[in-house]
């Protein structure tokens, strides 16, 4: 029972406030992508919401309508950043350089925002080096104090910074990893940045990269959370209104392709780097600002859901089981857009003790821990998070045992040998 729909409105582009903008992708509706059910809750509907993208005419930000409620979003959330150990990796790779590029000591104050279960103020608390998490979901955050990591439980914003100011001083490092897509009020939120950061501080934020979005057809990472995808156009725009600038960046395979970008104080005039100006130059030949590459990805991500079921299909004609791996929030969008459910994907597997024993929202899917796949033996697994895919290969390698596959949908079908 899943027929109740909620409604796409007018809207006005959250950065710039512009209300005119143009269809990107309509990818149906889909209900928020992290609310997994409990059995109980099989027998009562689901509310799908529009996902519908579209493109601010007069700043070029791509992004997602305010349909779903903030906090039906956040009130349970089951992400845990610590169930991936690349992204461990990635983490504790990035506080190595961090330290070693501002010189960060025992006298230095880092504060992380969406912090999450402190998978990477962790590793600064083992240098001995204060800092803080920012983090709204509790259940989250209490995972992050159990590891020894101070976490306030709060939504960050220019209110919230001015009370740590006051209360706990300013910042020399403030970290906003994959978070800046989850933000609805922008401005406040960087605004929020620019009154908690340090005279000579930086700001280091990771965010998905719109370019690589179109180019690897990552229409599965486009969900209710995200209400923004942005370019480094955008992303300058909205840093430099606030009076912290973009000064250097760093192109990162992490999800997709992601930028992390380096802002400090207008008045610090910190020069411009080269791979700031190399990515505005990719942009400009991507022609982000104009309809022809949205057009062209709507038509790829078309043409991704025939080929997938097509797939799926066969293999079930043919008598083979389908597993899933994984149970993301980008998985779920893959799911509802291209109608799959257990007829083709019997169950999927997630490390998330968090998730397992759910189902997952809108194809109802269950969820179990990825000891069921050895007790099942699938004859294809489909890699959901195929952003870590390699990670999954490596611990499942037994599949290959008895014969089984894997499979993954993005940029297009897959067959892992």
């Amino acid at each position: 029972m899943s027929e109740a729909t909620g409604e796409e409105t007018e809207f006005d582009c959250r950065f710039c406030g512009f209300g005119g903008s143009e269809s990107v992708l309509d990818l149906g509706t889909s209900p928020p992508c992290n609310d997994l059910l409990s059995e109980a809750a099989l027998k009562n509907p689901e509310t799908f919401y529009p996902l519908h993208v579209r493109r601010c005419e007069e700043c070029h930000l791509v992004q997602l309508p305010n349909v779903v409620p903030p906090e039906e979003l956040f009130s349970d959330y089951r992400y845990f950043s610590s169930y991936s150990d690349t992204w461990l990796d990635h983490s504790r790779r990035f506080v190595e350089a961090i330290t070693k590029r501002r010189n960060l000591d025992k006298h230095s104050k880092v504060v992380e925002l969406a912090s999450n279960d402190g998978y990477l103020l962790q590793y600064f608390v083992e240098r001995g080096i204060p800092c803080l998490g920012i983090e709204p979901a509790e259940k989250v955050a209490e995972a992050a104090r159990a590891k020894g990591v101070r976490t306030e439980s709060a939504f960050f914003g220019s209110t919230l910074a001015r009370e740590l100011e006051k209360r706990e001083g300013t910042a020399d490092v403030i970290i906003a990893n994959n978070v800046l897509a989850h933000v609805p009020e922008l401005n406040d939120f960087v605004e929020g940045m620019r009154i908690l950061l340090s005279n000579n501080g930086t700001v280091t934020v990771e965010v998905p990269h719109l370019l690589r979005l179109l180019e690897g057809n990552q229409f599965d990472t486009i969900y209710h959370e995200h209400y923004s995808y942005f370019s480094l156009g955008v992303l300058e725009k909205l840093f430099a209104r606030h009076g912290i600038p973009i000064y250097d960046l760093d192109e990162l395979p992490t999800h997709g392709g992601s930028l992390r970008l380096y802002a400090a104080h207008e008045d610090e005039g910190r020069p411009v780097s080269k791979s700031v100006l190399d990515v505005r130059k990719q942009e400009q030949r991507a022609q982000l600002t104009s309809n022809a590459p949205y057009r062209r990805f709507a038509e790829r991500v078309a043409s991704t859901k025939l080929e997938l079921l097509e797939f799926l299909i066969g293999v079930r004609k043919s008598g083979g089981l389908v597993a899933g791996y994984g149970a993301p929030g980008k998985g779920n969008t893959l799911l509802n857009y291209c109608g799959i459910g257990p007829d083709l994907v019997t169950f999927t597997v997630d490390r998330n003790p968090h998730k397992q024993g759910h189902y997952l929202p809108g194809s109802r899917i269950p969820v179990f821990s990825p000891d069921r796949i050895g007790e099942v033996r699938p004859d294809v697994v489909l890699i959901l998070p195929w952003n870590i895919k390699d990670e999954i290969v490596r611990q499942m390698d037994d599949v290959y045992s008895w014969g089984g596959k894997f499979v993954t949908a993005i940029p297009e079908l897959e067959v892992l040998g």
